[in-house]
């Protein structure tokens, strides 16, 4: 290991406590999408004490920000995330105790996620000012990754126009750097306008706007059946009426539709509108079509997976201590073999197999699934349009633990999840130390990026007029 990345190492070794104390303040926060006001100050204040320039609410979003350091080329970003999800309170312990109902709860990690990215750009800049590196580290604080894909908007602004090379990092229950794609992804809500009446004296003068969000849920579970495999369309019904002697005049259905690739999704997605017109028409009542989010599918890179990789196994996997241990057995009871036995089948990763057995990866496998999907979505995607860009993750939770769930919480602000921590901290700062000293790997991966890009173009799947719905929560 050079001496630049061993002392950022050190850095982030020295300031272990520190950076815990951090992450698990955001864990507490627990704040969703466009409103982690806490969460982002932490943030954004302890890079500023750190030497950055600090530039907040960027992107028309207030939690958004932006911190840099150095100057001139290559330019090297970190991104970090912060924003919990709504119902999965949940105590630091092994079995399923609510914290406080029906809050938010981390149950994606993003404290960590936000915390490791701002521990790795201030271990990047320490070694840059140490050792006289040329260039600029920035790190970039995006909100509401779960639900409303901040850093599409941040792309549309040009945030990433000039950025060399971005590395994020994710929880998860692997090690893993793979090379998977993921579904492209459009957010729309549907509300349909009835007329209200009697339901028993007159329900000949309504027109019901419940109704219409049945039928139109009806005919997309018909399109089902024709629509490529790995397509997935999901729906919530967030309003139905007030009571049941009430002709509904209102009713709303909150949509995600995903696919491989945009144009795939755009055939589903305006197959859909087509629908809701349909229904709309057959209730006599009117639809309205607010876009929330859309994001791409994600362009992987092999050559930033493979040095990620390399690092990994460099620094080393951190060493369990018997609590953890103990609360990692007492998370496992929780999940059931034929759970986990899916979850590691579906990853597709070479030998899952022999993750059976274990409680925790200890491996860190070479990058797979080259030409496979993941079937989740993520606004990352959108950054490795722009410019090169991998998101690996850690092993943070127990192998077979179910995404979005109260174990995810549970082991996200304790031992397991403190050592993916400094784990994934330690690997981005190596990794970002790479290319600013190393231009012909840099170089590498941006070769890999025009040819995998090739001629298609991207074109935000926002719509110009559209801004951060930042009044979301109040609806």
């Amino acid at each position: 290991m050079s001496v630049e990345k061993g002392y950022a190492l050190d850095w982030i070794a020295r300031n272990r406590d520190k950076i815990v104390e951090i992450s698990d303040k955001v864990w507490e926060h627990a704040e969703l999408g466009l409103i982690e006001f806490k969460s982002s100050a932490l943030l954004a204040d302890e890079l500023k004490k750190q030497g950055f320039k600090v530039e907040r609410g960027i992107a028309d979003m207030p939690t958004a920000f932006l911190a840099t350091w150095g100057a001139g080329k290559p330019v090297i970003g970190i991104m970090g995330e912060y924003d919990a999800l709504p119902g999965l309170s949940q105590k630091k312990v092994p079995s399923n105790k609510t914290l406080q109902p029906g809050a938010p709860g981390h149950g994606c990690g993003h404290n960590i996620h936000g915390t490791s990215g701002m521990a790795a750009a201030i271990a990047v800049r320490i070694a840059m000012e140490k050792h006289k590196i040329k260039g600029t580290i920035r790190f970039f604080g995006c909100p509401a990754e779960e639900n409303f894909s901040g850093k599409v908007y941040m792309v549309r602004e040009g945030y990433f126009s000039d950025v060399d090379a971005v590395i994020s990092h994710h929880p998860s229950t692997m090690n893993a750097a793979d090379l998977r794609s993921s579904l492209a992804v459009n957010s729309i809500k549907f509300h349909f306008y009835g007329k209200a009446s009697h339901a028993g004296a007159s329900p000949e003068q309504g027109r019901s706007a419940l109704d219409a969000v049945e039928l139109m849920n009806t005919g997309v579970n018909y399109l089902r059946e024709h629509v490529i495999q790995d397509a997935r369309i999901h729906y919530v019904i967030e309003k139905g009426g007030d009571q049941p002697n009430i002709v509904p005049p209102y009713a709303r259905s909150w949509y995600y539709v995903r696919a491989p690739e945009r144009d795939q999704l755009e055939f589903i997605y305006n197959w859909i509108l087509e629908i809701a017109k349909g229904a709309a028409i057959m209730t006599r009542t009117k639809v309205r079509t607010e876009f929330l989010e859309g994001s791409y599918n994600v362009i992987p890179n092999k050559a930033i997976s493979e040095l990620i990789v390399k690092n990994m196994r460099e620094i080393g996997l951190p060493e369990y201590s018997d609590e953890d241990l103990k609360f990692a057995k007492e998370i496992a009871k929780t999940i059931t073999l034929e759970m986990k036995i899916a979850q590691l089948k579906k990853s597709k990763r070479p030998g899952w197999e022999k993750l059976v057995d274990k409680l925790m990866d200890d491996e860190i496998p070479d990058p797979w699934g080259e030409g496979e999907v993941s079937h989740g979505s993520t606004d990352v995607a959108d950054v490795s349009w722009q410019t090169p860009t991998v998101e690996f993750t850690t092993a943070t939770w127990v192998l077979g633990t179910p995404g979005h769930s109260w174990q995810n919480v549970a082991q996200s602000a304790v031992g397991l999840g403190h050592n993916s921590l400094i784990f994934s901290a330690k690997v981005m700062a190596a990794t970002s130390l790479d290319f600013l000293m190393n231009e012909e790997i840099l170089n590498e991966a941006k070769k890999e990026h025009r040819q995998r890009v090739g001629n298609k173009k991207y074109r935000s799947p926002i719509p110009p007029e559209n801004r951060p719905p930042l009044d979301i929560w109040e609806k």
